[in-house]
């Protein structure tokens, strides 16, 4: 879905959704680690779950937790 970049005082900002908000878990006042993927220019919202963490480690969770998603689920049972 498109959305439009404006200006807010000193900053530029995006409105996002509140389908996408809630799809992701966020509320409004959250935290969120934004960081920029120069090679395919993106930019990705993060929630800040754990302050301090380095955004990197946590998109390396997550690739760990998707590739082995059905050994965690079944470990988690046990």
């Amino acid at each position: 879905m498109a959305r439009k970049i404006f200006k807010s005082g000193n900053s530029v900002v995006v409105s996002l959704p509140a389908d996408v908000l809630e799809a992701v878990g966020l509320e409004p006042g959250d935290e969120v680690t934004v960081t920029a993927e120069r090679d395919s220019q993106r930019i990705v919202i993060t929630p800040s779950l754990l302050p301090g963490v380095r955004p990197d480690l946590m998109q390396r969770i997550d690739r760990f937790i998707d590739e082995y998603r059905p050994a965690l689920e079944k470990l988690a049972k046990e």
